[in-house]
This record gives structure tokens, C-alpha cells and sequence, in this order.
């Protein structure tokens, strides 16, 4: 079966609730609603505790999920999905935030471990797998004494506010090159600095 004919799963993690909807550790999630609307995605009726749309992205089938599960709890909702609807590993992309990236920098990584990240080390321990490809949102580290919980559960800051819609814009591009024509394409064409 080719690969562009397989169902593909990209996964943007995040908190549920509204109180965490603008936050820093919610880009995962702002991203995959970017990707569905801008891809004309439909909603569907979900059988996990995900909110789930689908359709194709220039032809390759795909899903897109939010787990519902707070973000150290996301591997179960995604461990359902895929094996529900029979999705392999390989074929998931993950975008997540990322402290140890500068604000705006973009990171694709194939495989790895979970770099200290909760929602990457649920899905690692969930699936028994690393074998899945990140698209890396840096949102940069606290300063002034900010802890990192507190820093990732901030809204962003009005200067960062103004560039995050073309920031979005990137990652799902990103996102969409991984899908039609690989990790290492993308990776040469959006792991340089900005």
C-alpha cells in the first residue's frame, strides 16, 4: 500500500478547557484547529476521549485529534485512535510547544525521546513507542524567575501575539509537507531558523 493512501493521524497537544485555550502549552492544540479549517476538515463523531475531524490534506487521508485528556494524560486518547482505526506509529505527526525552542522557531524531529515534555512522554509510555514525527513549536523559556509551569500555562505575551497566526501558519505547513511528501523534506525545508 503506498503511503500516501494510508490513514494518517496528526495529534496537536494541549489542555482542554477554556481557561488553557491561550496558553503557550495549548499551541498544539491552535495548530490542529488551524489545519482543519484551513483544509476544510469535517468534525466527527469520536469513540475516545478526543475531539476528532477528518478528511484528506492534496490527497493523503488524515485525522486530526485533540485528546481531551489533560496533556500528561494524552497518550491513552491517541493510543485508542490508532488502534481503532488501525493507523500505524509511523504514520502520526505530533505538534507540541516547546520551551528549549526560541518563540517562532519550528523543529521537525523523527523519532526521539520525550525531552522532558509530559504530553510526549504519555504518548511514548501509551503506545510503547518514539517511532512518530514531531513538528516542535518553541515557545522559548521563562525569565525573571517565571517557573515553567506557570510560563507554559500563560497566555502569550502581546509581542508574541502579533506573529503567532503566521507561526501557526508555518507549523501547519509543516505539518502538511510531513504528510504528502515526508519528514525529511520538511525537515530541510522549515529546520532553519526562521
Amino acid at each position: 500500500m503506498k503511503a500516501e493512501s494510508r490513514q494518517h493521524l496528526v495529534v496537536g497537544l494541549g489542555n482542554p478547557g477554556q481557561v488553557y485555550a491561550s496558553t503557550r502549552h495549548n499551541i498544539g492544540f491552535m495548530a490542529a484547529d488551524r489545519l482543519i479549517r484551513e483544509h476544510g476538515l469535517t468534525a466527527c463523531r469520536s469513540r475516545v476521549n478526543a475531539e476528532v475531524a477528518e478528511g484528506d490534506i492534496a490527497g493523503v487521508p488524515v485525522m486530526i485529534a485533540k485528546p481531551l485528556a489533560f496533556m500528561n494524560r494524552s497518550g491513552g486518547p491517541v493510543r485508542s485512535i490508532i488502534q481503532i482505526y488501525g493507523i500505524k506509529c509511523e504514520d502520526m505527526v505530533v505538534i507540541h510547544d516547546d520551551i528549549d525552542l526560541a518563540y517562532e522557531r519550528l523543529k521537525i524531529k523523527e523519532k526521539g525521546g520525550d525531552g522532558g515534555h509530559n504530553g510526549l512522554r504519555s504518548l511514548i509510555d501509551a503506545l510503547g513507542t518514539d517511532d512518530f514525527v514531531r513538528v516542535r513549536m518553541g515557545v522559548g523559556r521563562p525569565e525573571g524567575g517565571i517557573g515553567v509551569v506557570d510560563y507554559v500555562l500563560e497566555e502569550f505575551d502581546a509581542n508574541q501575539r502579533i506573529t503567532l497566526g503566521p507561526f501557526l501558519s508555518r507549523a501547519i505547513e509543516a505539518a502538511a509537507t510531513i504528510l504528502c511528501e515526508g519528514a525529511k523534506e520538511a525537515m530541510n525545508r522549515f529546520n532553519r531558523k526562521p
